[in-house]
């Protein structure tokens, strides 16, 4: 199972629908895959109680079961904000290293997609998300993908811009086979 994971909590954002349309790629070449929208965390993450297994919210755990230990693959979408990644983001992984980490993590492996208005494509963020995996022991796929000026690569919330199509679909490829 291929767990993609929209990096960001914000509503309606370009992240989801692009997270979207890497799933129908997937399925499309006959892999099964499960999205993550982060909108459905819940405030759980803001407490103290966060970083004790024992006390942890039942709900985080069920969703920790759900998308990361039951996956084998990853594909994170992370927006950039404030040349890095979001908040939330970050605070996910860091929930899921406390319980499972293990099962979660490692030896797994993911591909990154970089995602902005600007023209860098989150490049800088996608290096902090690929050491942050590597101490988490995932193996990150060399072919990180930044998308840029991502507003003008999309009609009617789907990216139609053939060539970032191509690529997208050939990162996919590359990481079923990774």
């Amino acid at each position: 199972m291929i767990t993609i994971i929209s990096g960001t909590n914000r509503k309606n954002s370009v992240t989801l629908k692009i997270a979207t349309q890497y799933a129908s790629i997937f399925e499309h070449l006959g892999e099964s895959t499960q999205v993550l929208d982060l909108t459905t965390l819940t405030g759980f993450l803001m407490k103290p109680e966060m970083y004790n297994a024992e006390d942890r919210d039942q709900s985080f755990s069920d969703l920790q079961n759900q998308y990361m230990v039951k996956a084998t693959k990853f594909v994170i979408l992370a927006p950039e904000y404030n040349g890095g990644i979001p908040g939330v983001l970050k605070l996910f992984l860091d929930a899921c290293s406390i319980h499972l980490s293990g099962e979660s993590f490692t030896n797994k492996k993911a591909a990154l997609v970089g995602v902005a208005s600007g023209r860098a494509g989150n490049l800088r963020g996608l290096d902090y998300l690929s050491n942050i995996l590597h101490h988490l022991r995932v193996t990150v796929m060399p072919n990180k993908l930044p998308i840029s000026i991502v507003n003008s690569l999309m009609t009617e919330d789907k990216i139609t811009d053939e060539k970032t199509l191509e690529v997208m679909t050939q990162q996919v490829k590359e990481l079923i086979e990774f």
